[in-house]
């Protein structure tokens, strides 16, 4: 997508600059920005846009900090037509350059395995297919940017500016990158994405028995809930029934039951004005601190800012 070769190249290009022209202060730019492509050919976006490069990847001399941008939805066509890229990644990383992906360009890391055993983020619409393609990638599609150290992810589109920020007080500091932020209207305080994502679980399997209990607890989830008894239902042993419930749906029922909870809990504050304390009750947590607690985790904030935010 254009925003996440755009919206970065703006706010590297802008920091140093923008705000000290506007303040009347001396500019002093702080980054030199190239945008390649695999072949240096122009890149078609959507709506036919173009995206004309300096060059292409082989041009590269030094590099110290490398972003890829979205590539598309499929990210086994990412990873087929994008095969160079992921040597080319993978040699430059080696060579101690700092390495971030946005949206679906994660996922060249990923194959890459720069980000093997690590913690990492994406759109929250691709969170299923990108575990069931790279399981040893600890994936956190909540946040809008995970940094570790050398390795950097971000949400879909607009997390880019996010991770661009976070980049920026990195390398500048904390007052360049508020400056920055300020110049360009752009919100510096976000963290999460799991807000604008529609509620969307592991569904996407034909072991009948898990989605038959998958289907009860999205009828049932304001109930107590015994995994025993569930696993009952639908005539498997505890032990079988959790082994097969997290091979097909990618997580244990009891965090499944948190999902489906949370989710409900998501769209009463959305919609209706009703109690923290009612909501709660009513999607199965009897104790208001307890409910607080598991929506701030699986949200990343309270039920109020929510309300707030989304309401």
């Amino acid at each position: 997508m254009h925003s996440t070769v755009a919206g970065p190249l703006e706010v590297f290009d802008m920091a140093g600059v923008a705000w000290n022209y506007m303040t009347g202060q001396p500019v002093r730019r702080r980054f030199r920005v190239r945008v390649v492509s695999m072949d240096g050919e122009p890149v078609t976006g959507l709506g036919g846009v173009g995206i004309v490069p300096h060059g292409g990847m082989r041009q590269v001399r030094r590099a110290d900090l490398i972003l890829v941008s979205s590539g598309g939805v499929s990210l086994r066509a990412l990873a087929d037509h994008h095969a160079e890229a992921v040597a080319w990644l993978r040699r430059w990383h080696g060579r101690g350059a700092v390495v971030a992906g946005m949206c679906s360009g994660v996922a060249l890391l990923a194959e890459a395995g720069l980000l093997d055993g690590q913690p990492a983020t994406t759109h929250w619409s691709m969170a299923e297919r990108f575990r069931r393609r790279f399981p040893l990638v600890d994936l956190q599609p909540d946040r809008m940017v995970v940094d570790n150290g050398t390795v950097l992810s971000a949400g879909g589109v607009n997390a880019a500016l996010d991770l661009s920020l976070h980049l920026v007080e990195r390398y500048c500091g904390a007052q360049v990158a508020r400056e920055c932020a300020r110049a360009l209207l752009i919100d510096a305080e976000r963290s999460v994405q799991t807000g604008f994502a529609a509620a969307s679980f592991g569904r996407k399997h034909a072991d009948k028995p898990i989605l038959q209990a998958q289907e009860w607890i999205e009828q049932h989830y304001g109930e107590a809930v015994i995994i025993k008894e569930l696993a009952a239902r639908v005539h498997m042993s505890q032990s079988t029934f959790l082994r097969r419930f997290k091979a097909a749906a990618g997580v244990t029922p009891l965090a499944y039951l948190q999902e489906v909870r949370i989710a409900a809990a998501r769209q009463a504050l959305e919609q209706g004005d009703d109690s923290i304390e009612r909501i709660g009750l009513r999607v199965g947590y009897e104790d208001a601190g307890f409910f607080r607690s598991v929506f701030r985790r699986q949200v990343g904030m309270t039920p109020s800012a929510y309300r707030a935010q989304f309401g």
